[in-house]
């Protein structure tokens, strides 16, 4: 089911917002299958589309650690109506990411996510209005007394947008935190780049701030914007279809805690 896979959920990028791009330009592929199951086998838990196996672009099995991200993999499949929308299977598309990219690419996606330490969201703050630093200061300093306490990660704070220089230290302890195993450290992987935080992503993956705590603080900036000035229906748009990412990532960090 190589090609099936390829038509359906992308070679899957590590950057969710690509994957869905280039998912969004294929032709839609009809529903061919009545029976979704899942399977057990020596390389975990994996998707059946009437009895036969999928396979990643890369020829490999499709398939969870765990039965309960198996279990949603499965149901993304048999929710798919006439057509099969790719967009609506942001489990599926992390699988895939995860199997073929980042178990063989493991050092390098732990680079890409490290490099958020040196200047993560949470560094460069307001320096007016009064609400939005408060704000900020609501849901950013939580993460970062966090990381100061329980990994000795401690970080310098600026106003602005001028790059400040982090203790590296602090780097190093972070960077310590992440998780090395590939399913985790690939969802780590897309709540960084949906966020722009590492360390929102390394407080989600350690339970430090839950789901809807990460996602607000990702957005303080944002929904500042649209109380001031009004939402922008495109902008709500995109922000939903990244959502629906968010959440897989974050249910996989969960699942596998």
């Amino acid at each position: 089911m190589k090609e099936l896979f390829d038509e359906v959920a992308g070679h899957s990028p590590l950057d969710p917002r690509e994957a869905s791009r280039k998912s969004s330009r294929a032709p839609p592929r009809k529903r061919f299958y009545k029976d979704v199951a899942v399977s057990e086998t020596p390389e975990g838990f994996a998707i059946m589309l009437d009895g036969k196996p999928v396979r990643t672009p890369g020829k490999r099995l499709l398939s969870a650690p765990v039965r309960e991200l198996a279990d949603v993999m499965a149901a993304e499949w048999a929710a798919q109506t006439e057509t099969i929308d790719p967009l609506s299977m942001p489990t599926t598309r992390l699988a895939n990411s995860t199997i073929d990219g980042v178990a063989e690419n493991a050092d390098a996606v732990t680079e890409d996510i490290a490099k958020y330490f040196g200047s993560d969201l949470l560094f460069y703050r307001a320096s007016f209005p009064d609400e939005l630093m408060a704000r900020q200061a609501q849901h950013w300093d939580p993460v970062l007394r966090w990381a100061a306490d329980d990994l000795g990660a401690h970080f310098i704070l600026t106003e602005g947008i001028m790059h400040v220089v982090q203790p590296e230290r602090a780097v190093a302890a972070a960077r310590a935190a992440m998780p090395a195993d590939a399913w985790r450290l690939a969802a780590l992987h897309v709540v960084t780049a949906l966020t722009g935080s590492a360390l929102l992503a390394l407080a989600l993956a350690h339970n430090a701030r839950d789901t809807a705590q990460i996602w607000a603080a990702a957005h303080v900036d944002e929904d500042w914007n649209s109380q001031q000035w009004g939402e922008d229906q495109e902008v709500a748009e995109r922000r939903a279809a990244r959502l629906r990412d968010f959440e897989a990532a974050a249910n996989v960090l969960k699942a596998l805690a």
